[in-house]
């Protein structure tokens, strides 16, 4: 199996169920470093929130937003972001049909937003500035909503032509961004821009917005805690994430058969 680059989602694959990076997975990335691999974080996080585990390791690439922006060390090589118009558009009409006490959170290429600072239904993200969002000044990379109302969700995102929604599968929120903006999309991006062909490439992923690019990926390695609709486009599924399942599959194919 001859793997160039692998993509990593975060949440409930390469990290704990508790957000924890554990040590093993750690030195199963600084190994795939040492034998030739290169590593990418694949994340819907923006980069302000991924900061802890950059720290603890630091791949070669991080594409954060889902998408929507990818660096290749510190250097930003690709993004994309709605316009300010549209930004305002699908505020405003966030508002308009979920009612004033919505829920949002929104992502600019270097910070992150709540309109809330107390009774937040998720405690994934406690580092956010508050923002009422309601004269938002900053063009948007990624706009969250607590809803998982579809009919509402295709509403929101009807209002502006460049919009995509994808609905969370472990927190009832919907994820709006640039249609172009995506983890596949990511993918092909870096398959361009280092000249791999997508067959040297795996993935892991155990959500909605990973399904494209384990799709695309010549392997796409499904989490034993991923979604049913993940498994069933997955080539392979490997242990859950508490289990170190990445670190796990990329030892059994990628060093102990390439060892034999």
């Amino acid at each position: 199996m001859d793997i160039k680059i692998i993509f990593l989602d975060l949440d409930l694959t390469l990290l704990h169920t508790d957000g924890t990076l554990s040590e093993k997975n750690i030195q199963t990335l600084e190994k795939c470093r040492s034998n030739g691999i290169m590593t990418a974080f694949c994340t819907s996080r923006g980069t302000t929130r991924i900061e802890k585990y950059t720290k603890l390791f630091m791949p070669d690439f991080l594409i954060c937003n889902a998408g929507a922006c990818i660096y290749h060390g510190e250097k930003l090589i690709h993004s994309e972001t709605f316009s300010l118009k549209e930004t305002k558009i699908l505020l405003n009409s966030i508002y308009e049909i979920c009612g004033d006490e919505a829920e949002i959170t929104v992502d600019t290429i270097d910070d992150f937003f709540w309109n809330r600072t107390e009774n937040k239904t998720t405690q994934y993200m406690p580092e956010a500035k508050y923002n009422d969002c309601k004269n938002f000044t900053q063009p948007a990379m990624k706009i969250c909503v607590a809803t998982n109302d579809l009919q509402k969700a295709r509403k929101i995102s009807d209002s502006v032509s460049n919009c995509s929604a994808v609905l969370f599968s472990d927190i009832p929120w919907t994820k709006f961004s640039p249609k172009s903006s995506s983890k596949e999309n990511a993918v092909n991006f870096l398959s361009e821009y280092l000249n791999i062909p997508l067959k040297n490439m795996a993935a892991f992923g155990d959500d909605y917005a990973d399904i494209g690019m384990l799709k695309i990926c010549g392997t796409g390695v499904a989490m034993q805690n991923a979604i049913p609709e993940v498994k069933e486009i997955a080539d392979e599924i490997t242990l859950s994430c508490d289990e170190d399942g990445v670190s796990t599959w990329i030892e059994k194919n990628l060093f102990i058969r390439h060892n034999k």
